[in-house]
């Protein structure tokens, strides 16, 4: 699997570009802006994609939906508790002084344990409510993509709409510390890290 991070937004977007060399068959996680450059990416990459996943609903991973749906033809999936975002605007988006277009609707809801296949490419979905309810994460082989879920040295907001702190790090410790010490963590912002490394440093986790 070949993983390509492009930063996308004002608020440093992590957007994901998943290829399976032998295919050219892949998926994108959270096109949350900036559809020009990932399109562009994507043409040089010679993707055909699949499926675009996104890591939960807020406007900052979806702000891209649109543009990248309408030019790939590729399936949006989603958590269900998640997909009502994606029918109307996020309201955050104006309260964080953004503009932003309805997304469109879901192709496929996702829950706990959902497979997401394209070529060779296998991602296996964990539900880790708490940034929001329906916030996920992404398990491939020896990689996990964690959204606004865990980040390096750092975990998502609890404080905004559906957030609750006490969810999150239960997600956190049941879900991706209990991963392999080795798993190289992709989040939503910011630079990358690995199950091991938040294990023994992440400050949000100590003692919890």
């Amino acid at each position: 699997m070949n993983i390509e991070k492009i930063e996308v937004g004002p608020l440093s977007v992590n957007c994901y570009l998943l290829g399976d060399e032998a295919t050219r068959v892949g998926i994108i996680i959270d096109p949350g802006a900036e559809a020009e450059t990932i399109l562009r990416r994507i043409k040089t990459l010679k993707l055909n994609i699949k499926s675009i996943v996104i890591t939960h609903g807020h406007f900052d991973h979806t702000g891209a939906l649109k543009e990248v749906k309408d030019t790939t033809g590729a399936d949006i999936a989603i958590h269900d508790e998640d997909a009502r975002s994606l029918q109307t605007k996020d309201p955050l988006s104006e309260a964080f002084g953004f503009s932003c277009s309805t997304p469109p609707k879901t192709d496929r809801m996702l829950k706990d344990g959902d497979i997401i296949r394209a070529g060779s490419l296998r991602l296996q979905v964990l539900h880790t409510p708490g940034h929001t309810p329906g916030s996920i994460c992404l398990l491939g082989d020896g990689v996990v993509f964690t959204g606004d879920t865990l980040f390096c040295s750092g975990i998502g907001r609890t404080d905004l709409p559906g957030g609750s702190t006490k969810k999150i790090l239960d997600s956190i410790q049941n879900k991706l510390m209990v991963l392999p010490g080795f798993t190289t963590v992709y989040p939503g912002h910011g630079q990358g890290t690995t199950i091991g490394q938040e294990r023994r440093n992440n400050p949000f986790l100590q003692g919890y």
